[in-house]
């Protein structure tokens, strides 16, 4: 999706560093049933949060409890599955090397 305005440029923060990048270097998530789920296709429906697909602002995101402020939910979220994919991500990108 384009923007109709010209000159400006699509960013979004990660929740964990809190740096501006554009969307195609963040992964952005999605909640649901309490589950925070990996959104690499960035298309599932929901309120999305975006992060850098790095264990260091995974860590930093848990830390702070970024993820509940993220997705304007009460409570902790279930973070088992994204941590599991960005394990399995970081893996499939030291062999690659």
């Amino acid at each position: 999706m384009t923007d109709a305005r010209p000159g400006n440029i699509r960013e979004r923060t990660c929740i964990g560093c809190r740096k501006r990048s554009s969307p195609t270097d963040l992964l952005r998530m999605t909640v649901s049933g309490g589950l925070v789920l990996p959104d690499p296709g960035r298309r599932a429906p929901g309120r999305g949060a975006h992060l850098h697909p790095t264990t260091e602002c995974f860590e930093l995101a848990v830390r702070r409890k970024a993820f509940p402020r993220a997705f304007r939910v009460l409570g902790p979220l279930d973070v088992t599955g994204l941590h599991a994919y960005l394990a399995q991500r970081d893996n499939q990108d030291v062999r690659t090397v």
